[in-house]
């Protein structure tokens, strides 16, 4: 996947965080550990707002969909 090149800034204690980090090379250099970072918050945002929507369904309602097939008679099933 191409790659963009960006400046950002970042308080010094961040940056002696992450520079050790590359120095006990958990990290190959500095931008593969911003892009890990920043990968991993971003999917953290993600299930965070799939946790929100989930919540906001009405579990009556989602259990009375989820019955409504097995409500029917077999006979009204169609085949496979």
């Amino acid at each position: 996947m191409p790659k963009a090149k960006i400046a950002i800034t970042l308080d010094e204690r961040v940056l002696e965080r992450l520079d050790s980090l590359v120095d006990k090379k958990v990290f190959a250099n500095r931008s593969r550990a911003i892009e890990a970072a920043v990968e991993e918050k971003l999917d953290r945002l993600g299930r965070v707002r799939l946790a929100e929507e989930c919540a906001k369904l009405d579990p009556a309602a989602e259990k009375e969909l989820a019955e409504e097939g097995l409500l029917m008679e077999t006979t009204e099933w169609p085949e496979y």
